[in-house]
C-alpha cells in the first residue's frame, strides 16, 4: 500500500475524542481558570524544553516519522468458499487491527482512565506524573515508579527495549514529544489500541475481546471493558483464564476511577461490578478445521506472497473448498480406512492410507481434499504429495489423444494379441490382467475392460510424446518419461493431478487454472489476488466427448460397475503391478474426484485388491452424498462437435 493510500485511510479511520473525556477536560478547564493552567502549562514548557535539549544527546533515536505509514502486523484467517472460518494464523503477534471508531465507547473510556486520563491534555508526557516519579525514584536510588502516558507506552512498544532504566525512559519522553507532533490524537490513540499486548499471544483490542469475551471491541460493554483494562499493566498475571477473582479486583479499580473521573456514576460501575461475565478461551494458537486443506493454501499463499505476508499480513483468504463437502469426504475415508483394514486389504493400519481429491470441472477449484486417513497421525498429505503409478488410470491420456488425431474413433478395432518390442539390451512384452487375449476387439471395449496391449500399441502408433504433451496440457507437471510401459500408468502422478486432469475431460475440453484459492484480500478489504476462473479450450471437443461417452460404459458394464451411482457418469479404474496402487478417478459433468489406495511404504496390497472393487466403492460413497441435492446433468454426446 502507498504511502498516500495508508494517509488517506488513517484519514477515514478518525474518530471524535469520547464526548464524556472533552468533558472531562472541560471541568478541569472551569476548576483550574488561571492558575493551574498556567502552571501546567509552565510545568509542560520547562519539561519539554528540557527533554529537546537533552534530545541532542539521542541523535541515534528511531525516527518516529515512520509510523505515519505504519501498518501493524495482523493475523490473516482462512475461510471455506462460503465464508466459513477455516484457521488463523500468524507469527508472533495474533493481532486484527480495527479502526478506532469501532471500538467500544466504554473501552476507550476505561483505557485512559486507568492508563493516562490526561492523555488528550498532554503533548506527550505528563509533567505532574514525571515530577512525582522523579521524587519517587530518586528517594529509592532506582526505578521504581513510573510516569508513562499512552504515547509513552506506544512508543516503548515500538521502538525501544523494556528495560528500567532513566535513560531509556528519556528516550520515551523525547520520542513521545516528536510523535505527538505528526500524529494527531486519535491516530496515536489508535495505534495503541491496535498495539498493546494483553495476555495470551493477544495483540490488540479486537483478538483480546474475540478471545476473553468471545465479542468484537465494538461490542463491550462497560463491565466486560472495564476488566480488560485493568489487565493491561499485567496481562498474564490479571488474566482471568488464569485468576478470575485477581481479574475482578482490578475491574474493579478501573470502575473506582471513572468514578472519580466523573465519566460515569457510581450506579453505573455498581452495575457493571456485579454483573455476571462469561469469559471465553484463548484463541491465539487455534487448530485447523481441515489440516490437511489450509497447510495447501498456505503454501500456495506462501508461493504467490512469501511467509511474511502471509503470518503478518492481515489477509482475508477465501479458499475453494466447501466445508460440508470437505467434512463429507473426511468420513468417507475415515470410514473406508477401517473397512479396508478389517478387510484385510492392507496389514498395517498407519502404512496403510486412503486419499481423495475433488474438484470442480468448471472452475478447476478443489472442493474437498483428504490426504490420509488420520491428520495427527500423519502430517503427509498423499492427495498433493504422493508420487504414485495410476496404473490403467493413465490410459485415457493415450486414447484421447489418438481421438484427436482424427484417424480414430470410440468404435475403431484394435488389436488385442501378443506383441513385444526392443527396449534396451532386451524386449518388453505387455501382459493382460489375468494373461489372455481378446484379438480385435473396438477401442471401446478395450478401455470398458482395461485391456493392456491396445494401449500400448496404440501409444507407439500414435507417439508417446504426444501423450505426453496432452497430459502437460491437462495440467500435469510431475516429471513423464515416454517409455513404452507409460500407456499403462508406470508414471508417478498425484491424486489431484489425476482429479484435475479428468476434469478437463469433463468440461470437453475447457480448463481453468487449478488452485485451492478464490480470493484474497487485505484486512481493509482491497484486493490482493483474484482467482476468478479464466478457462481455455485446451483439448478437442469431439475427442474429450469421445473419452467422455467411452468411460461411462467403464461404469456401465467395464470395471467400475461398482461406482454406479444411478446418473450419467465417466470414470476409469487402476491398479498398478503387485497391487502397490489401486485408483478409481471418476466424474460427472459438476465433479470430478480420484481415489487413491496404497501403502506408504509402497507393500503390496492384499492380493486381488484391484480399483475397480475397492477404490471405486469408496468414489461412490462419497459422490453419491456428494451430489444428493445436485441435478441431474448428461453428458455432451460426440455428435455434437465437429470431429477433426
Amino acid at each position: 500500500m502507498s504511502a498516500n493510500a495508508v494517509r488517506e485511510h488513517r484519514q477515514k479511520r478518525q474518530a471524535r475524542v469520547p464526548e464524556r473525556v472533552f468533558d472531562f477536560m472541560q471541568s478541569v478547564g472551569k476548576v483550574t481558570a488561571g492558575t493551574m493552567l498556567g502552571i501546567t502549562m509552565l510545568g509542560s514548557s520547562v519539561v519539554a524544553g528540557g527533554l529537546v535539549g537533552l534530545a541532542v544527546s539521542f541523535r541515534n533515536l528511531p525516527d518516529v516519522r515512520v509510523l505515519q505509514n505504519y501498518v501493524p502486523t495482523e493475523t490473516s484467517h482462512i475461510y471455506d468458499i462460503n465464508g466459513k472460518l477455516l484457521f488463523r494464523m500468524h507469527d508472533e503477534a495474533n493481532r486484527e487491527v480495527i479502526p478506532l471508531p469501532k471500538i467500544s465507547e466504554d473501552l476507550k473510556l476505561a483505557v485512559l482512565a486507568i492508563e493516562d486520563s490526561h492523555f488528550y491534555q498532554h503533548e506527550g508526557i505528563n509533567p505532574g506524573a514525571v515530577a512525582r516519579a522523579f521524587l519517587a525514584n530518586m528517594e529509592q536510588g532506582e526505578t521504581v515508579e513510573g510516569a508513562s502516558t499512552l504515547t509513552m507506552q506506544l512508543v516503548k512498544n515500538l521502538f525501544l527495549t523494556p528495560q528500567r532504566k532513566f535513560s531509556r525512559k528519556v528516550a520515551e519522553a523525547v520520542l513521545s514529544i516528536r510523535l505527538e507532533q505528526i500524529l494527531q490524537k486519535n491516530e496515536i490513540f489508535e495505534l495503541y489500541l491496535n498495539q498493546v499486548y494483553w495476555g495470551h499471544n493477544l495483540y490488540g483490542a479486537e483478538t483480546a475481546a474475540q478471545s476473553y469475551f468471545n465479542k468484537s471491541a465494538r461490542d463491550l460493554n462497560l463491565a466486560e471493558a472495564s476488566m480488560m483494562a485493568g489487565l493491561i499493566q499485567a496481562p498474564e498475571d490479571y488474566s482471568p483464564f488464569v485468576n478470575y477473582e485477581v481479574a475482578k479486583g482490578r475491574q474493579a479499580i478501573v470502575l473506582n476511577r471513572m468514578v472519580e473521573l466523573k465519566w460515569i456514576s457510581p450506579e453505573e460501575a455498581e452495575a457493571a461490578r456485579t454483573e455476571p461475565l462469561r469469559v471465553g478461551r484463548i484463541t491465539s494458537f487455534p487448530q485447523s478445521e481441515v489440516p490437511y486443506v489450509t497447510e495447501a493454501a498456505v503454501q500456495e499463499l506462501t508461493e504467490e506472497f512469501g511467509r511474511d505476508a502471509v503470518l503478518k499480513g492481515g489477509m482475508r483468504v477465501q479458499t475453494t473448498i466447501d466445508l460440508e463437502m470437505q467434512r463429507l469426504a473426511e468420513r468417507v475415508v475415515k470410514d473406508w480406512h477401517d473397512r479396508l483394514y478389517a478387510q484385510g486389504v492392507y496389514f498395517d493400519k498407519d502404512q496403510g492410507q486412503l486419499a481423495l481429491v475433488a474438484v470442480d470441472p468448471r472452475t478447476q477449484f478443489v472442493k474437498a481434499m483428504v490426504g490420509g486417513a488420520d491428520f495427527g497421525k500423519s502430517q503427509y498429505n498423499r492427495a498433493i504429495q504422493a508420487q504414485r503409478q495410476p496404473g490403467s488410470a493413465f490410459k485415457p491420456f493415450v486414447y484421447y489423444t489418438a481421438f484427436a488425431t482424427g484417424n480414430y474413433s470410440p468404435e475403431s478395432v484394435v488389436n488385442d494379441s501378443p506383441v513385444k518390442y526392443r527396449d534396451g539390451d532386451g524386449y518388453y512384452v505387455p501382459q493382460n490382467y489375468g494373461g489372455s487375449f481378446s484379438g480385435a476387439v473396438s477401442i471401446r471395449k478395450a478401455i470398458e475392460v482395461s485391456l493392456n496391449i491396445p494401449a500400448v500399441t496404440l501409444g507407439q502408433e500414435i507417439g508417446l510424446n504426444k501423450v505426453v504433451e496432452t497430459a502437460r496440457v491437462l495440467g500435469v507437471e510431475s516429471p513423464i518419461d515416454p517409455v513404452i510401459s507409460l500407456p499403462l500408468g508406470s508414471v508417478d502422478l498425484t491424486p489431484l493431478e489425476m482429479a484435475s486432469a479428468f476434469g478437463t475431460f469433463a468440461n470437453n475440453g475447457w480448463r481453468s487454472q487449478n488452485t485451492f484459492i478464490v480470493q484474497v484480500t487485505n484486512s481493509s478489504g482491497d484486493i490482493l489476488l483474484d482467482n476468478t476462473p479464466n478457462p481455455r479450450l485446451v483439448l478437442d471437443p469431439w475427442a474429450s466427448a469421445s473419452i467422455n461417452d467411452v468411460l461411462q460404459g467403464v461404469i456401465k458394464q467395464g470395471t467400475a460397475t461398482n461406482a454406479a451411482i444411478g446418473r450419467p457418469a465417466a470414470g476409469k479404474t487402476g491398479t498398478t503391478s503387485s497391487e502397490r496402487d489401486v485408483w478409481f478417478v471418476g466424474y460427472v459433468p459438476q465433479l470430478s474426484v480420484a481415489v487413491w489406495i496404497g501403502n506408504d511404504d509402497y507393500r503390496p496390497l492384499a492380493y486381488g485388491v484391484t480399483g475397480g472393487t475397492f477404490a471405486a466403492p469408496v468414489w461412490r460413497d462419497f459422490m453419491k452424498k456428494a451430489l444428493a441435492n445436485e441435478p441431474v446433468i448428461p453428458f455432451r454426446p460426440p455428435s455434437d462437435f465437429d470431429r477433426p
